[in-house]
């Protein structure tokens, strides 16, 4: 009986969707599938362009139909829905990350175009979306990276109304295909951020030079140059504080992609390792025997829970967001920077167990061990993310406002508010509901009642002991600091949504045995820290708890986990 808590292809049935969005979800599935693992690792292994799955995208409208939202849409089934996009990242994640890259570069492209006035360019990415192009987002630069104060893309004017644009791009996705490739730059009549232009190029045209693929994949990662490039005023997107804005709400829209492409490589990769290590036999019993074993799969299993529970959970502040709830904000960097590095422990869990095997080349868990590296290094580092969450901190434990509740949204609407976030600024004033009720609601599972006591020792410290002003400047211990935070938002949403699904409290105690070992964790790693004071030192030693032991519950959880042997296998 497969799992209900994770993908397997061999059951997915998207009910929850209405019928367009089903058909196109498992009609992915089923593409994939009949081209069978082999020439799905061949295609990895020979980073061959990925023209056959772009035309199968195509010939389905699946990009067209998902990333069209109804303001430019051309039927009744296009919209921007976050919900059903995220199921779509998990499929091609499990699948893999290649394919997901193009789309997720995809949909950094349309960002500034949706959010954009200008209607002959909204109109000209519908019809290329339409026609089954894919889009890019040319916003980093080899000598900057992403420090888009210092954009060296000029924008001369040319004294008819337009810009000729000179300058080269780095790290930008889809730049070898793109139909339209949305391009951040500066004027060079205009100085400070009255400057800032986001304008619209295509990658076909003579003045756009295709320098190079910046890394060793199917991925095209390019570096462009453009010179002298014509740009007209039907391809200016935004200018001004506009395009700084549309810059850093794309990525908004943008960075949620990767934890469930994350999820994805995680679920395959757990069907081959709990398969090879359930039937690999060691020392004349199966390698699930070994109690460290054990340990490591199910901690895995339940991690990658956590994982799903949180995203999913998240998807419901993303498309309830507005002017006036801006909790989005922080639950973003928090997909971004936590599911992602859960996914890496979730990997490595596995593959101390499979050791030898996750190197072999005709595994999923091959690749899925390089890939789940790049996620949590896309969109931001995790130290970049751990610093902007940091910035919620003390609003969302100790100062909380009162907000509507939020119910499960797989409702067939459009998320039109994410093209209208508007400025990108006033982070600190981002208000909370108050995060006790969804840890009083399982109070009475062991191992949540003892990680809510490291949770409110944790608002003892913001309250008492939180850093000075010369402290907050010495990013090493902030970030650790930050780390703690991150958990209790992430148990947070993990309970919301185990009430909202009714979830087996023996998998919820199991996960956090796991957070109650991770906060203690981190608490070590803050004591230690160079700059941390005696105060700050005595409260890290004193977060420190010990999770509650049932080795009946554990057992329970294990045999979810070794049911798994044999639950899914890719056909050659």
């Amino acid at each position: 009986m497969a799992d209900p808590l994770l993908f397997n292809p061999r059951t997915y049935d998207p009910a929850q969707f209405d019928p367009e969005t089903r058909r196109l979800l498992r009609a992915t599935v089923d593409w994939f599938e009949d081209r069978g693992k082999r020439r799905l690792i061949e295609d990895y292994r020979s980073r061959a362009w990925l023209a056959d799955f772009l035309a199968f995208a195509a010939k389905e409208g699946l990009f067209a139909t998902f990333l069209t939202p109804q303001s430019a849409a051309g039927h009744k089934d296009q919209r921007w829905d976050t919900a059903r996009i995220a199921a779509l990242n998990e499929i091609f994640g499990f699948y893999g990350l290649d394919y997901w890259y193009a789309w997720q570069v995809t949909i950094l492209g349309l960002g500034p175009v949706w959010q954009s006035d200008n209607t002959a360019a909204r109109s000209r990415a519908a019809e290329l979306l339409a026609q089954g192009e894919v889009f890019a987002f040319g916003l980093s630069e080899k000598t900057h990276g992403a420090d888009i104060y210092s954009t060296d893309m000029l924008l001369t004017p040319d004294g008819n109304g337009g810009f000729r644009a000179t300058g080269s791009k780095y790290y930008i996705g889809n730049g070898n295909a793109a139909g339209l490739v949305s391009v951040f730059g500066r004027r060079t009549d205009v100085e400070g951020p009255d400057g800032y232009v986001f304008f619209a190029a295509d990658s076909r045209h003579p003045a756009y030079h295709l320098v190079k693929n910046v890394v060793d994949s199917s991925k095209y990662v390019s570096e462009f140059r453009l010179d002298d490039y014509p740009v007209g005023p039907e391809d200016i997107l935004h200018t001004g504080r506009a395009a700084f804005d549309a810059a850093l709400n794309t990525v908004n829209v943008g960075k949620f992609n990767l934890c469930t492409a994350s999820i994805g490589i995680c679920e395959h990769a757990m069907y081959e390792a709990v398969t090879h290590a359930h039937n690999r036999i060691l020392y004349g019993r199966p390698v699930t025997a070994f109690p460290h074993v054990r340990r490591e799969l199910a901690d895995a299993y339940v991690r990658l829970v956590g994982m799903k529970l949180f995203s999913d959970r998240a998807v419901d502040y993303f498309r309830s967001a507005s002017p006036e709830d801006r909790r989005y904000l922080l639950f973003n960097p928090m997909t971004k920077m936590k599911v992602t590095t859960e996914g890496e422990k979730v990997i490595d869990l596995m593959w101390d167990v499979i050791a030898a095997k996750g190197f072999e080349k005709d595994t999923y868990f091959a690749q899925a061990a390089v890939e789940i590296r790049s996620l949590p290094k896309l969109e931001g580092t995790v130290h970049v993310n751990l610093a902007l969450i940091l910035k919620f901190m003390r609003n969302h434990l100790l100062n909380p406002a009162e907000f509507p509740a939020v119910p499960t949204r797989l409702d067939a609407a459009d998320d039109t508010f994410l093209f209208e976030q508007g400025p990108a600024r006033g982070l600190g004033s981002v208000r909370f509901h108050d995060w006790r009720p969804a840890y009083d609601t399982y109070a009475g599972v062991p191992n949540v009642a003892r990680f809510r006591e490291q949770a409110d020792a944790l608002c003892e410290f913001v309250a008492t002991a939180a850093p000075d002003e010369e402290q907050s400047r010495d990013l090493d211990l902030l970030l650790a600091v930050g780390q703690l935070f991150a958990l209790v938002v992430h148990g947070q949403l993990i309970l919301e949504q185990a009430r909202l699904t009714n979830l087996d409290e023996d998998v919820l105690d199991e996960l956090f045995s796991v957070l109650v070992r991770d906060f203690s964790a981190y608490a070590v790693e803050l004591h230690g820290k160079d700059s941390a004071t005696a105060d700050q030192q005595r409260w890290a030693l004193g977060a420190v708890r010990r999770p509650v032991v049932d080795e009946a519950r554990s057992g329970r959880v294990w045999e979810r986990v070794v049911a798994l042997s044999g639950a899914y296998e890719m056909a050659l």
